[in-house]
């Protein structure tokens, strides 16, 4: 008779991912090993393969997890809030996940091209989300499809500052950042 799924199942592959997320992201994916990622997490190999078997299925769970649940977070935002919210939301919601955000950036070329495509829709539903929300903002923008990601990918690129360069305890918080973004960006899309 096959073992049941233990009560803390999602719990330890919450754990798995998110300890090795950051071994993956401080090692670099492809110079990272199953046995560096399990001792980060303070489990067994063995442990770790119960779970995953491979290191890319492993990095597969840990993107798919953190974009999908990032997707959700900015649905959820309300959208009377319009591009205010949505900058907000996206910037609340990377908190805590500077590993999966490296690795996302870093290390999605490594999976199957049909992991890739799935990854890569949710990345283009928060593209179509903030295009929605500066077309809106400005209307002008729709008119221009080109003008329009240029101006997308460029939000994006701003809000990535905050992951890239800003250390936690120094500068601005992230809900001021957000504010600052949404007001430079207001300000610069209105005047095209």
């Amino acid at each position: 008779m096959p073992r049941g799924i233990a009560r803390d199942h999602e719990e330890k592959r919450t754990a798995l991912r998110k300890g090795a997320a950051a071994y993956f992201a401080e090692h670099g994916f492809d110079r990272a090993s199953m046995t560096g990622a399990a001792k980060s997490c303070g489990v067994s190999k063995a442990l770790i393969y119960h779970y995953y078997d491979s290191k890319e299925a492993l990095l597969y769970d840990i993107l798919d997890t953190h974009l999908s649940e990032l997707v959700a977070d900015v649905e959820a935002a309300p959208e009377t809030d319009g591009l205010r919210g949505l900058v907000r939301a996206i910037l609340m919601a990377y908190r805590g996940a500077d590993a999966e955000h490296k690795l996302q950036l870093d290390a999605l070329g490594v999976l199957e091209p049909e992991q890739q495509a799935h990854l890569l829709g949710h990345q283009r539903t928060m593209i179509e989300m903030m295009g929605a929300a500066l077309s809106a903002e400005a209307p002008g923008l729709a008119d221009d499809p080109t003008r329009l990601r240029a101006t997308t990918m460029s939000v994006f690129g701003i809000l990535n500052w905050y992951y890239m360069w800003n250390r936690p305890g120094k500068g601005m918080a992230r809900e001021d950042y957000a504010e600052m973004v949404t007001d430079m960006v207001l300000g610069g899309i209105r005047a095209l």
